[in-house]
């Protein structure tokens, strides 16, 4: 028989206090050592005893790292034994730097309602998974929110990020003012900024980061979400500062309905900057040929939903992605302004960015005026003679002088453009789409305007670009099956939607086999 332990009235007291447990989940580049190391200088100055341990995920931006960190008050002569890995069902406190990351963290079970606060930025760092969905493959944050409510004792959640950008600091420093605002640590706030000023790195950016979100998680109101990212189309402003912009927006003044004017507003900007006004206004010429053709359908009752959608996806189609346009955007001042926003370079500190380019030929000949351009690719053995010459990966590093005037060069051939092999294909592409849409817009005005939405599939250049059009002729061949039907907008929305679900088009067999049983 065995005997029952003896509990001793010291070995009660111990068993008696638990230490405060914090998990903290965090990208690479978002601070979550530093926020874990500030915990644990604060703990220890003020007379605790703190144990931090890390357990990294596959990679940045693939996986988040999961910091946890064990608190208790020490005690003379003794040493507490402390967890190296969260327990589900048993942590205090959760900090999710990115939103997804916090509805990781529900699933792991770290969030139970019982017990755990749990405080989360709600901006988004996109996963590869999201970004390599032809569509919109980014994950719903309704579903998040949903899940951190019903999981956790208390949430704390609004975007993080974009406060600590204003404030010339990152997120860890936003979240750990959340943290000291929760109260859920039991120190004083200036004890949290003492912390911040002995880190002796950044102080003044971090203290102002975290003042801000230390007074906005005392609001106690957590951001409101949409399951849609916000849109929002800029007004057309009474004047562009310059005489021929100016003559743009006349022209959608006065020749375009109100409902259209915002959206044409923003085909014009981008063709602009991706060509010059002229191209601005041949975008506008053909969509005024357009609105007659969508007054003539009673475009008017339709709040002229068919001129918003062609402002919308023309524009797009006539700034297709070249190789002319990829090495301005390279270059662009304000891209290199970005990148070092987004890893946090000071004003002293130098940053290289190395582009990955997979040039082939096919882009080459589509860049080269439409008559040599055409005369290279009927010659097949000139062809691959210059492809295996061309086809071959490049690290480019864009901030050294060599590659950043070839990029340079490249871009200058904006002018040519108009000439190139590239730009014929995709008018000659353009203005068969459109004359499908106009055909359709007589006899079924909401299919006409599917049609002119199946654009969105023609994306990109080299294999994306190919893999676009394949689907594209693929959606719209079911046309003639959907003309005389009254739900055959729906259908054809089903087939776009089902070409955007994945890369090889898989799903899009599926809906191209149903629309052929109706």
């Amino acid at each position: 028989m065995l005997n029952e332990p003896t509990i001793t009235a010291g070995s009660a007291e111990l068993a008696a206090e638990k230490p405060i447990t914090v998990a903290i989940l965090a990208m690479g580049g978002q601070g979550g050592g530093v926020l874990a190391d500030w915990i644990v200088a604060l703990a220890e100055e003020q007379g605790w005893v703190a144990q931090s341990t890390s357990v990294p995920g596959v990679a940045q931006r693939t996986g988040a790292t999961i910091y946890y960190l064990e608190l208790i008050k020490a005690r003379p002569g003794a040493r507490p034994v402390l967890a190296l890995m969260p327990t589900p069902g048993d942590v205090d406190l959760v900090v999710a730097a990115e939103l997804m990351e916090a509805g990781r963290s529900v699933l792991r079970g770290l969030v139970t309602p019982d017990r755990t606060m749990l405080i989360a930025s709600t901006h988004r760092s996109y996963a590869v998974g999201e970004k390599e969905k032809p569509g919109n493959g980014i994950g719903n944050p309704l579903v998040v929110v949903d899940a951190t409510e019903f999981a956790a004792k208390k949430t704390i959640a609004f975007d993080m990020e974009t406060l600590a950008t204003k404030n010339g600091s990152v997120v860890s420093a936003s979240l750990f003012g959340a943290i000291a605002a929760s109260g859920r640590l039991p120190f004083e706030k200036a004890a949290f900024e003492a912390t911040i000023k002995a880190g002796g790195k950044g102080i003044e950016p971090s203290l102002k980061a975290f003042n801000a979100a230390f007074e906005r998680a005392r609001k106690g109101e957590n951001d409101k979400l949409s399951d849609t990212p916000a849109k929002r189309l800029d007004p057309l402003p009474d004047s562009a500062g310059h005489p021929k912009l100016d003559g743009v927006l006349e022209r959608i003044r006065t020749e375009f309905p109100p409902e259209a004017q915002a959206m044409l507003y923003a085909g014009a900007k981008k063709l602009t900057d991706f060509q010059d006004v002229a191209y601005a206004d041949a975008y506008l010429d053909r969509m005024a040929a357009l609105l007659r053709a969508d007054t003539v359908a009673g475009g008017e009752g339709h709040d002229y939903a068919f001129t918003v959608e062609a402002a919308k996806y023309l524009a797009v189609a006539m700034a297709y992605d070249d190789v002319i346009h990829v090495a301005d955007l390279k270059i662009r001042g304000s891209r290199f302004d970005r990148v070092r926003r987004e890893v946090g370079a000071k004003a002293d500190q130098l940053v290289y960015t190395t582009e990955f380019m997979h040039p082939r030929m096919e882009e080459v000949c589509g860049t080269l005026p439409k008559g040599l351009g055409q005369w290279i690719e009927n010659r097949p053995a000139v062809f691959q003679w210059l492809d295996r010459r061309v086809n071959k990966g490049r690290r480019v590093r864009t901030g050294t002088l060599g590659w950043f005037l070839g990029l340079y060069v490249l871009s200058s051939f904006r002018g040519l453009r108009p000439r190139s092999l590239r730009h014929a294909r995709e008018m000659a592409h353009c203005e068969a789409w459109l004359d499908t849409a106009l055909a359709t817009l007589g006899v079924n005005y909401d299919l006409a305007v599917e049609v002119i939405a199946c654009r969105r599939l023609v994306k990109g250049y080299s294999d994306t670009h190919a893999r676009g059009l394949s689907k594209f002729d693929r959606v719209l061949s079911s046309l003639p099956l959907l003309v005389g039907r009254e739900d055959g907008a729906a259908w054809l929305r089903r087939l776009r939607q089902a070409a955007l679900l994945d890369e090889n088009g898989i799903a899009l067999d599926g809906a191209l086999k149903t629309v052929a049983t109706l």
